[in-house]
Order: structure tokens, then sequence, then C-alpha cells
């Protein structure tokens, strides 16, 4: 581990940053630094200001892997800065597969600006990156999942849970949807992927899914409007608009209602939920 360049790194990386790059308000306060602020940086990698302090400053414990990927998305670093981060921490970097936890840098500068939406940002095996407070609160917090349950696709075959959040009669067409989805990216990468291996598990843990898969089915739109059941506000009926990356890898989800519908007013609703639970 190198701390002086680390530190030095991240110090060029934050003063390079702009509060409104990151989706911050510059407030009234006059800045001593050009760009973004410790706190401010910590606040977006979630961690403590102190521990991230410490790092600059070339003090404190070696800063772990999980850590450093969450300082690349704080800062929101690109992939091959990513990469120069974790060498500098004294790590390998992370493989180059397509799936990953890291929101690439425009993506997520879009996403900043959304926070009073329900948006997400999926990769495109469905596997959600980082959400926002009310689509959390929409769809449940999907970003703590791991293993092969980090992709919507696997948990929508396996997990019962996922589909309590759609009501019943939609359930074959989610399902055709989400195998036509997987077979997509499965002829896209081969065998061998991670597509690869969610196939894999689910031709051997799912019937429902080995007779879709047998059929072939062919991708249509990725997120067509959709029916929500919520536990505490009951059914809505949303819109999804996509923004997919330059590199195909990575979609931002939006969802809306229909402005003075039913469905607006439990949306709003949630939002003010999810306003409460910061």
């Amino acid at each position: 581990m190198d701390r002086a360049r680390l530190a030095e790194f991240l110090r060029s990386r934050r003063e390079a940053l702009q509060p409104e790059d990151v989706g911050l308000p510059r407030g009234h306060r006059r800045r001593r630094t050009g760009g973004l602020r410790r706190e401010e940086v910590a606040a977006l990698s979630d961690m403590s200001a102190d521990y991230y302090s410490r790092i600059e400053q070339q003090r404190g414990p070696r800063p772990s892997e999980q850590m450093l990927a969450s300082i690349a998305r704080g800062l929101r670093l690109s992939v091959v800065e990513r990469d120069h981060l974790f060498r500098l921490g004294g790590y390998p970097a992370p493989q180059r597969i397509r799936r990953n936890d890291h929101v690439n840098p425009g993506m997520m500068r879009v996403f900043d600006g959304l926070g009073d939406v329900a948006a997400q940002v999926v990769s495109d095996l469905g596997e959600t990156l980082t959400q926002t407070r009310l689509a959390s609160a929409l769809l449940g917090d999907e970003t703590r999942h791991t293993g092969l349950a980090r992709s919507l696709h696997y948990r929508w075959f396996t997990d019962p849970d996922t589909r309590r959040l759609h009501p019943e009669p939609d359930h074959p067409a989610q399902s055709r949807t989400i195998a036509a989805d997987l077979h997509r990216a499965y002829t896209r990468d081969g065998r061998d992927s991670r597509a690869g291996e969610i196939v894999h598990a689910l031709l051997t843990r799912s019937p429902e899914f080995a007779e879709l898969w047998r059929a072939h089915p062919v991708a249509g739109a990725y997120c067509a409007p959709k029916r929500i059941q919520h536990p505490e506000v009951g059914l809505l009926e949303l819109h999804c608009q996509v923004l997919v990356d330059p590199d195909q890898s990575q979609l931002l989800q939006v969802f809306t209602a229909v402005p003075g519908s039913e469905s607006h007013h439990k949306l709003r609703l949630l939002s003010v939920v999810a306003g409460q639970s910061i």
C-alpha cells in the first residue's frame, strides 16, 4: 500500500469535483477549497468523515477493498480510475467482468439529480447497483442481496417474496420478459459468463424457467409498464422510462405515475414516508 500516493490521488479527485457534480447544493457558505469537502466525500461513500480523513492524512488502518469500492463510487471515479485506486491501496484491480458494483460516472451524474424520484441503476443482469430513497420505499432495498440473488432474474424464479410485489395475474408475462432478457445476455456473453452461471442455476432449480428457456424467448421492452402491489399503500400502476448507458452494461430505470391518478397520489405518499426515514 502506497499511503502517500493514495492520499494524493484521493485529494486530487476530491478537489476536482464540485457539489453540483454529485447532486449536492453548493450552499451560501464560502468554501476554502475548490472542490468537495472531506465530510461530503465521506457521506457520498457511506462512511464516517473521520475514517475518510484518516486515509487522506495517511493515518489509520489499511482500507479494505469494500471501502475503496465505496470511495470510488463516492468520488464518481471511472473504471480505470477505480482500478488505479485499488492498486494504490495494495490490491489487484477488480476483475473486469460485466457484473460489478461500480456505477458508470455518466450514469451516476444523471442519477444524482433524481433524489426525489423513484429511480435505480441496474446492470443488464438485473443487479441493482444503487437506488433513490423513494425507489427503495417502493421496491424494497434491492442492493442488500448477495451471490446469485443479486440478480432479479435469479430471484424471480427462486424467491417467492420477490413475486409478492406484483399481482399474481401479471406473473406469467413477467416471467417471460425476465427469461427473454436473460436469454439475450446469455447469447451475447456465452455459457462461461455471469449470465451463464445464472442460467445453469435456474435450469437446475426452476421447472418454470426451464420450460420458458426451451422456447428460446426473445426480449422486447426491458422495462414495460407494470403494477406494483405495495404492502402499505396497495396497488400502483406505474410507467418505467429507461436510460441505457453507452456500453449497454447499465440501465437507469425511472418509475412514474400518471399525474392526478390514484397511483400518483400513492407514490407521493411513499415519498413522504421515505423522507421521514432519513
